[in-house]
């Protein structure tokens, strides 16, 4: 089992669908990524050395925003929103729903966290 970028990835699985189990890269990616590091379309991660390993975290790391700056971003993003006290920072900060769904009869979940 190998990590790359701090995803896991299954020993017998192609590149291109280990490549999608990181936030950030989706199966698009994933093939171009390949293509330009000029592997073969049914390789998997057994069968990739060292210095192929190596080339798709560099070529990762250039290139895109995965895994932990992701995530990052996206909790700076709302908590941007909720201190300009936006209508959307309120709802992320309310646990609501935040792109206009009812919640007179659905989101369960998220108006028991407010009842109590």
């Amino acid at each position: 089992m190998s990590y790359i970028s701090g995803a896991r990835s299954l020993p017998d699985e192609q590149v291109r669908i280990a490549l999608t189990k990181m936030d950030g890269i989706g199966p698009k990616k994933a093939i171009q990524l390949r293509y330009r590091l000029g592997m073969s379309g049914n390789i998997k991660m057994n069968e990739l050395t060292k210095y192929q390993i190596d080339q798709i975290e560099q070529m990762i790391a250039q290139d895109h925003v995965v895994h932990w700056e992701l995530k990052r971003g996206e909790r700076a993003d709302i908590k941007r929103l909720i201190s300009i006290s936006h209508y959307r920072g309120i709802r992320h900060q309310d646990g609501l729903p935040l792109r206009g769904q009812r919640t007179h009869t659905n989101a369960r979940t998220a108006r028991k966290q407010i009842r109590k």
